[in-house]
């Protein structure tokens, strides 16, 4: 027998129906309509295009580089990529590849801390799968006080916060700083001259609340891993166990 109540409409669906419908938004990458809010500014046809990622996928299993042609982890092969043996992380794992969907929320994430329903389920199922569960504590990765002044917000920050809020795990806003205002990594520069402008530029200044901790540290996108391997350094010198990293994409 058919429950009446759950063959009918669900608010929310009504709610994304009426809003579409009275203050249409056009995707910003084929333009066509935007049908649900918590898809953010792409359209469903672009998210189903936009690759994300799975337990199905082959990565390594510290960085998380995708590696073609080889199984899964979840199948009992342990692949490395051989290129993050140095980095201070433990693991690092995206949603996705910084592309279609995934790179125009990003982009829009830049402009205001929105984040859409859409990276948060994204983000909550990524944080689920091994190694990233056994986190115990959130950070965002920071921004330095005055780029955070000019800008007026971390879209890691907003990230994190919802994280914290749909996994539960307590969110630390506070005791990783940025002490450098680092120039802006450019397209095109490598890996060592990104690690080379970030050395040094973390600290922790609560090291009793990070000591003995198995740290998730939240930011958009993953290029080299420099900055996160920075803030790596830092929160182990303060006496972090782990350091597990999650971003939206990959670059």
């Amino acid at each position: 027998m058919v429950n009446p109540v759950s063959s009918l409409p669900s608010l929310s669906g009504l709610y994304d129906a009426a809003l579409a419908l009275v203050y249409p938004q056009a995707c910003a990458i084929c333009g066509a309509s935007v049908e649900s809010r918590h898809d953010g500014v792409a359209c469903g046809g672009c998210w189903n295009a936009t690759r994300l990622f799975d337990d199905d996928d082959a990565c390594c299993s510290k960085c998380g580089a995708l590696s073609p042609g080889h199984v899964a982890a979840s199948q009992n092969q342990v692949v490395r990529c051989g290129h993050c043996e140095d980095e201070f992380f433990d693991a690092a794992r995206a949603c996705g590849t910084y592309e279609g969907a995934l790179r125009a929320s990003l982009l829009e994430l830049k402009r205001r801390p929105h984040v859409p329903q859409r990276l948060v389920e994204l983000t909550r199922e990524a944080l689920k799968r091994e190694p990233l569960k056994g986190a115990d504590l959130i950070l965002a990765v920071p921004l330095h006080a005055a780029r955070e002044r000019e800008r007026g917000f971390n879209q890691a920050l907003a990230l994190a916060t919802k994280i914290a809020r749909a996994s539960g795990l307590p969110l630390d806003r506070h005791s990783l700083v940025r002490t450098v205002e680092t120039q802006m990594h450019r397209g095109g520069m490598d890996a060592k001259a990104r690690r080379k402008s970030v050395a040094g530029a973390f600290r922790v200044r609560r090291q009793d609340l990070i000591a003995g901790k198995q740290v998730l540290l939240v930011d958009d996108v993953f290029t080299t891993g420099a900055t996160v391997s920075a803030c790596a350094a830092a929160l182990k010198e303060a006496g972090a166990v782990k350091i597990f990293v999650l971003t939206v994409a990959r670059a």
